[in-house]
């Protein structure tokens, strides 16, 4: 059963992948939007908390699965799918791991956090398997540009609310020590920004492990 599983997810034609990505996609939409206003509405009195921007890592699966099934086939393509396979694979099972960041709200922005942060890994996954992603070096390093363009997408969204530190996207503010385990004892030690940067080097380097355990999943299953 889950060969046959397997291999209908390896054959599935371009159209069937978009499609899937693109239900994914209006899937995440939708209980963000759930979430954003319930935050606005019940839980911050109608005063929007910046703190709660859909832009961390593991939001971008969101506009990437409804943007990717509209783009032709090509790099940039690859290169957006091999980076939701490599780094949002990674935050996915990161998320999972250590989940405080969304159990100490409300049950059912608990329960967006769960099920957000598995179909992330599903999504990931099903990136895997079907094969659309590039497994060569210049692949990761593709996915790894589309990362720092986002880092700094990010970084210009830190900056930009009334006051420093009530955004912290990718959870690199450069106004107060980081909210992350071990590299907040870290930043205090070494400062914001040197915590900060070995924070993405680390990110770098789990996605980079990803991509060389896809790679290899791939080609065994190619010679199998």
């Amino acid at each position: 059963m889950m060969k046959l599983i397997l291999s209908r997810l390896c054959s599935l034609s371009e159209t069937a992948f978009n499609n899937i990505l693109l239900a994914c996609g209006i899937f995440l939409c939708a209980t963000e939007l759930y979430k954003q206003l319930f935050l606005f509405y019940f839980i911050n009195h109608r005063h929007y908390d910046w703190w709660f921007f859909p832009f961390q890592l593991c939001s971008l699966p969101m506009y990437l699965c409804l943007a990717i099934p509209f783009m032709p086939s090509g790099r940039l393509k690859n290169a957006l799918c091999t980076f939701m396979l490599d780094f949002n694979l990674l935050g996915g099972a990161a998320a999972l791991i250590v989940p405080e960041g969304f159990c100490h709200i409300h049950w059912t922005l608990t329960l967006h956090g769960y099920l957000w942060h598995c179909l992330l890994i599903l999504i990931g996954l099903f990136i895997c398997i079907n094969g659309r992603f590039d497994a060569s070096r210049r692949g990761f390093f593709d996915a790894a540009f589309c990362f720092l363009v986002f880092c700094c997408i990010a970084t210009v969204i830190n900056a930009l609310p009334p006051g420093r530190g009530r955004a912290d996207m990718f959870y690199i503010t450069p106004y107060a020590p980081s909210s992350q385990p071990v590299f907040h004892d870290l930043s205090l030690r070494l400062g914001i920004w040197p915590a900060n940067l070995l924070y993405l080097f680390t990110i770098l380097a789990g996605a980079s492990m990803i991509h060389w355990l896809s790679a290899v999943a791939g080609q065994s299953g190619k010679n199998s």
